[in-house]
């Protein structure tokens, strides 16, 4: 359905709308301690990208009837649970970051990078471009790198309430409101973080199944 629309058309057709009524409805009984899509009622749904520093993508979105609009996660609407908060906390993790990840990836190709610019793939050799290419965690994994800030602060069995941004319209990233811990998570990545530039297109299922594999071309973090 999404394939469906350009980003900011309006969605017309009514079994797409009422599909994405009922999407939005289970979005709302799942994650009851958020606040209500639906709101004061739906006017209509169109096509919007989500964007971020690192990614750019399509999504549905709510018109209210009172002209207010917000997304929501049809993802987590399908799933029908709440996103847990080890995964929301991860994703301040990586929102702390990813300015940083921004500029190591456009520093990779300045130095690596041939007269077209293109440099090669640590996996497979081949020559990519920027738009082509993924920043890649070689070692340790991302997730590995929160698992062991959290730990280090005494997080593990619990993520302390009020640590993370609280869900309101048209946010699509948590964040941490504490700025200090973002800056907390910055220093630890870039202290233990070894990058590398992947095609976006290689198995990086079976290339982080490599124990600290050798990079060629480490990608730095900027401090």
């Amino acid at each position: 359905m999404l394939a469906r629309y350009a980003d900011e058309e309006e969605v017309e057709d009514r079994a797409d709308h009422e599909d994405l009524v009922a999407l939005v409805e289970r979005f709302d009984e799942a994650h009851t301690e958020e606040p209500s899509k639906t709101g004061c009622g739906i006017d209509g749904f169109f096509r919007r990208r989500n964007n971020s520093e690192q990614f750019s993508t399509p999504s549905f979105w709510v018109r209210r009837t009172d002209g207010t609009e917000t997304d929501f996660s049809y993802i987590w609407a399908v799933k029908g649970i709440p996103m847990g908060k080890a995964q929301e906390f991860s994703n301040a993790c990586r929102k702390a970051v990813s300015s940083e990840l921004l500029g190591a990836k456009w520093a990779a190709f300045e130095q690596y990078g041939d007269e077209s610019g293109c440099m090669p793939c640590e996996i497979t050799g081949e020559l990519v471009t920027y738009e082509e290419a993924h920043l890649d965690h070689a070692w340790p994994t991302f997730a590995q790198i929160v698992a062991t800030f959290r730990s280090a602060r005494g997080w593990t069995a619990q993520i302390p309430e009020g640590l993370l941004s609280v869900p309101k319209d048209a946010q699509t990233e948590t964040s941490f409101v504490d700025e200090s811990v973002a800056e907390a998570f910055r220093e630890t990545h870039r202290g233990v973080a070894i990058l590398r530039i992947v095609s976006s297109k290689a198995n990086l299922s079976k290339a982080a199944s490599q124990r600290r594999p050798a990079v060629k071309r480490p990608v730095k973090l900027a401090g």
